[in-house]
């Protein structure tokens, strides 16, 4: 989404820009998500849910975002709902699809990121392919959950010119899927998603009791703890109660059901070789998938890259999720610093 949103608005700013894309389509892993494009509610929330993140960053999301969405429906864009479904956010949805085909133009597929020493050094390029969700996915031996092509190039190239690197490159974004051998494809991402994780216990493979004291609304730090187990695996063990409770507009129940028809390994807790909670009526076994990275490269609130001394790289401009710094430390919306990145850059690149 940030190089197409970079590039509409240079278009408009009177820049042509070439839009190169190393994959077989466009969109990126935007086309794979649930087109929600949101900020929290309040500015202390994000502060508290992200608090490692720089603070002059994520005021610039945050301020800018709704200035953004307007601009994304200035060019006719649709949104789907024009609120989250969460109290402590605001923001759209909009089909991912739609919002592709009104994007993206002139887009050269297939076309692999030059070399840094084949780059013209001073020449603007805006880097927007999507962070290395590909590379800590297999580092970490789990799934992805996103693009197959987001594998940190564009941080090495960016490195070898002199960029420095945002902290927080160990953390993602990702979700609690149904782990194999079900059968996931790119367009199962969002509806297989096992997002009812706070109402269950979590137990390791090997029986321990790993449940968190809490876990957020977002099940984003769930996530990254199951991460941290063996092969990335844990199982979710539901009471009733639980399965009766839901998240947009879905129960666990829903969710368990869907993890069973893609062929997911859901069980009566009985057929466990550990104990479970009495009142347990369904175990079902995740993995934890990774769906965009939150550490990156080191950007200013202009999108632009930066070096150890905080001296912009000459020509050099990162957007999405290949600029870091933002939602250290919890979870924030992805597509969000798409967007407001995407329009500083190419409003940077203009001025």
């Amino acid at each position: 989404m940030a190089g197409l949103v970079a590039a509409a608005r240079a278009r408009e700013l009177g820049v042509r820009p070439r839009v190169i894309e190393k994959g077989t389509r466009a969109g990126g892993s935007m086309l794979l998500s649930s087109g929600v494009v949101w900020r929290h509610r309040e500015w202390d929330d994000f502060r508290d849910e992200c608090p490692g993140g720089d603070p002059a960053l994520q005021q610039l999301v945050w301020e800018r975002l709704d200035d953004g969405l307007a601009w994304l429906e200035s060019l006719g864009a649709e949104p789907v709902w024009t609120e989250t479904g969460n109290p402590r956010t605001v923001g759209r949805r909009y089909d991912p699809r739609a919002l592709t085909a009104l994007l993206a133009r002139d887009v050269e597929l297939e076309t692999p990121l030059p070399p840094s020493d084949k780059l013209s050094l001073g020449a603007p390029l805006v880097l927007a392919c999507g962070g290395f969700a590909k590379r800590l996915a297999e580092e970490k031996g789990l799934l992805l959950r996103a693009n197959p092509w987001s594998d940190g190039a564009a941080l090495d190239l960016a490195r070898a010119r002199g960029a420095a690197l945002s902290g927080g490159l160990d953390e993602f974004y990702g979700r609690a899927l149904p782990s194999p051998p079900a059968r996931i494809g790119e367009d199962d991402f969002v509806p297989l998603t096992q997002l009812y994780g706070r109402w269950a216990r979590v137990f390791a493979d090997d029986g321990r009791d790993v449940t968190p004291a809490s876990v957020s609304w977002s099940e984003n730090d769930l996530a990254q703890a199951i991460a941290r187990l063996p092969h990335g695996r844990a199982w979710y063990v539901l009471d009733e109660d639980a399965l009766a409770r839901g998240d947009r507009g879905r129960t666990a129940g829903d969710m368990v059901a869907a993890a069973r028809a893609a062929g997911g390994t859901v069980v009566d807790p009985r057929e466990l070789p550990f104990a479970t909670p009495p009142g347990a009526r369904i175990a079902v076994h995740v993995v934890a998938a990774v769906t965009h990275t939150i550490g990156g490269l080191k950007i200013d609130t202009r999108a632009r890259v930066l070096t150890d001394d905080g001296d912009p790289v000459d020509g050099l401009w990162a957007a999405g999720v290949d600029a870091g710094g933002i939602a250290n430390g919890g979870y924030a919306s992805g597509l969000a610093q798409a967007l407001v990145l995407g329009l500083a850059a190419a409003e940077s690149i203009a001025r």
